[in-house]
């Protein structure tokens, strides 16, 4: 069954910091304690970005925080951007929170019990009948995975509503006490947004058309320390291993590769590639797996430039752009997350009625 887009929003937490600003206040924190911190604090100058966002300010971060603090703060956040994107996606799409069939719900550096939809349920209005689909640990590939199954749901149930709300506070999980190479990257990379899609297997009525393909994962053996989290009393802390980029230069055209062979597609039928920009390293090693010419991925380092990696939800911002500079074609979404594992979306753009 075909699936369509119908509407695709973003949203941005308020508090709003200068890549140098981040750096002068990872320096204050670090400095004295972490020998090595100067040499890695290069990576804010190399990373690409401009600036982040943040649930919380700046001086957040300078105070010592434990699970209670970070989930408090998490909370309060991830439910202000939830019904943020879920809302836009709604208005673009002409539907109603009480249209809604089942909400998919996204997001792997936070925990509520019950779910985050549950939680905004009388602001979304959504029905008492709602199906509930909450995803977590999927980090980085969130994005095009929760695309995946919200597209499968939506085929496997003709003519309901399905709307995804992706969501993530990567800033919660910085970690003052973790003197480690991976948290003074993550550190220069992450930040906080969400993004929101609704998809039907009824076609749109007017405006750009886009159908979305079946989903196709790869999941590599033996690389569970790659990406993920380290979890203690204090909170999250990241696992974010320096191979990333190099990784993705030797396996990630064998990937593609089986992905477009799942969806009955090549490489040269593919007008633009849509992939989460994890770093500016690994935006360009993409590029030289996928055999695409240097700065072909604009969108991707546009994105990065203007909020940094705000994991899952980073490639439905990079969808988001490349739709509204009116591209059109065949297309292929494409992020890496822990597991290690690449996670694909075909889907198809174009002008008028299908």
């Amino acid at each position: 069954m075909i699936a369509y887009l119908h509407g695709l929003s973003t949203a941005l937490p308020p508090f709003c910091f200068a890549q140098e600003d981040i750096r002068a206040r990872a320096s204050m924190i670090f400095g004295d304690k972490y020998p090595q911190f100067e040499r890695l604090s290069k990576t804010f100058e190399t990373a690409g970005i401009d600036q982040r966002y943040s649930v919380v300010p700046i001086e957040w971060f300078s105070q010592d925080h434990g699970w209670a603090d970070r989930n408090a703060a998490f909370m309060i956040g991830a439910k202000a951007m939830f019904v943020a994107a879920g809302q836009r996606a709604l208005a673009t799409a002409g539907w109603t929170g009480e249209q809604v069939d089942c909400v998919v719900t996204v997001c792997s550096t936070g925990i509520a019990t019950p779910t985050l939809d549950a939680q905004v349920f009388s602001e979304m209005n959504f029905r008492e009948d709602i199906m509930r689909v909450p995803l977590f640990g999927l980090g980085c590939a969130g994005g095009v995975s929760g695309l995946s199954v919200a597209r499968s749901i939506a085929a496997g149930k003709p003519g309901a509503k399905v709307l995804l709300v992706v969501i993530e506070t990567c800033s919660l999980s910085f970690r003052a006490d973790r003197f480690q190479k991976a948290d003074i990257i993550a550190t220069a990379l992450f930040g906080d947004g969400s993004a929101a899609a609704c998809i039907s297997t009824t076609a749109p009525a007017s405006g750009k058309v886009v159908i979305l393909g079946e989903g196709h994962q790869t999941m590599w053996p033996d690389t569970l320390g790659i990406m993920g989290w380290d979890v203690d009393e204090n909170g999250f802390g990241v696992v974010f291993d320096r191979s990333i980029p190099s990784f993705v230069n030797e396996q990630l055209a064998t990937a593609m590769s089986g992905a477009l062979s799942a969806a009955g597609l090549t490489h040269t039928q593919i007008d633009r590639y849509v992939c989460h920009p994890g770093g500016a390293k690994v935006v360009e090693a993409i590029e030289a797996a996928l055999h695409l010419e240097q700065g072909t991925l604009d969108a991707e380092r546009a994105t990065l430039r203007a909020a940094g990696n705000m994991s899952a939800p980073t490639v439905m911002f990079v969808m988001k752009s490349v739709l509204e500079a009116g591209t059109t074609g065949q297309m292929m979404a494409c992020a890496l997350g822990p597991g290690f594992t690449a996670s694909f979306l075909p889907f198809h753009v174009q002008d008028g009625a299908p």
